[in-house]
């Protein structure tokens, strides 16, 4: 053990529904007086919206030198202390853990650590330091959105997807919605290298393009609240490869593939608004065969959408009642 530390082993045990920065300053204490950090993650019943293996994930990668354990089968939360404590008991002895220090903000720490046999440590009881409680935060995340560490508080931002053929309104909804619901949007990268390369595209660019707008939704989710709206997919980009280029790399399935998870809400812009030629769209024919196209597809893959159609203000208003209502 190192001769700054006063314990060679901490523990912590919570439900971290979410994991704050409550929680952390909770580790970060434990770091300072042990050698090794244990912790252990874990509710019954799991936070559907959260499952135990994504609330493990967070710890573990804001704190990757520590150990973080995902036990089996745990009492129900409503179980009395006894229960809880000799489980957590049994589980270090079956695990051959050693432990000689308990790490809590809660009232049970001084009894669950004489269960356990060793040191209970209480920081921070009063949440003086960092005044946050789960159930606060869960009451309203995103209000509470600065108790969170930002890769914690992505989790929970929904990805709004606008598919559609071109000339269907995607760019100029995506930009609206973003300014109604005070976040950002992702504009489509495939126009940008569209117009660089002055539509002359090869199958390769096509990947490049999915890669790259998904990238840029990964960097948009660092400043968006609540949800992010997103010009466009892979599953467009698809579509669009097979009708210039007559076909598509399979890197390029495997990402529209990947898309079927990747967003919460889908949402089709209809072709009922005048054909907008810029000088680098096609014709009205194509965007009909392509809006065809695209619905044809999610439909395959089983995506369920929303139609949003007429006028931008309509638009808006339709989106605002999905997203406000009990599917959100």
């Amino acid at each position: 053990m190192a001769p700054d530390k006063i314990f060679r082993h901490g523990l912590i045990v919570g439900k971290f529904a979410p994991f704050h920065k409550g929680h952390q300053y909770l580790i970060d204490r434990a770091l300072k007086d042990c050698g090794q950090l244990t912790v252990l993650v874990y509710a019954n019943p799991d936070f559907g919206a959260m499952p135990q293996a994504v609330r493990a994930a967070w710890i573990k990668a804001l704190y990757p030198d520590i150990t973080v354990l995902q036990p089996l089968d745990p009492p129900v939360d409503t179980a009395d202390d006894f229960t809880h404590r000799d489980y957590v008991r049994h589980y270090l002895l079956d695990k051959r853990i050693e432990i000689d220090a308990v790490f809590t903000s809660e009232d049970y720490g001084d009894g669950f650590a004489n269960h356990l046999g060793v040191t209970h440590r209480s920081v921070d009881r009063q949440r003086l330091a960092v005044p946050a409680s789960g159930t606060q935060i869960r009451a309203d995340v995103h209000a509470h959105h600065h108790l969170l560490d930002p890769a914690v508080y992505r989790h929970f931002i929904q990805k709004i997807v606008l598919m559609g053929a071109e000339s269907t309104g995607k760019s100029t909804l995506a930009k609206h919605l973003a300014e109604t619901f005070q976040t950002v949007h992702v504009p489509e990268y495939g126009r940008e290298l569209w117009e660089q390369k002055k539509g002359q595209l090869e199958l390769a660019d096509y990947v490049q393009i999915a890669q790259e707008h998904q990238r840029r939704e990964d960097e948009a989710l660092k400043a968006a609240r609540r949800f992010l709206f997103i010009d466009t997919n892979a599953i467009t980009t698809l579509a669009l490869s097979y009708y210039y280029n007559g076909g598509a790399l399979p890197e390029l399935h495997a990402i529209a593939r990947n898309c079927i998870s990747r967003y919460h809400r889908w949402l089709v812009c209809a072709d009922d608004i005048p054909f907008e030629q810029d000088g680098w769209r096609d014709t009205e024919i194509l965007r009909t065969k392509m809006q065809r196209m695209i619905l044809y597809d999610l439909t395959e893959r089983g995506i369920r959408f929303d139609y949003v159609e007429g006028s931008l203000a309509q638009r808006i208003a339709t989106v605002r009642r999905l997203l406000d209502g009990p599917l959100a």
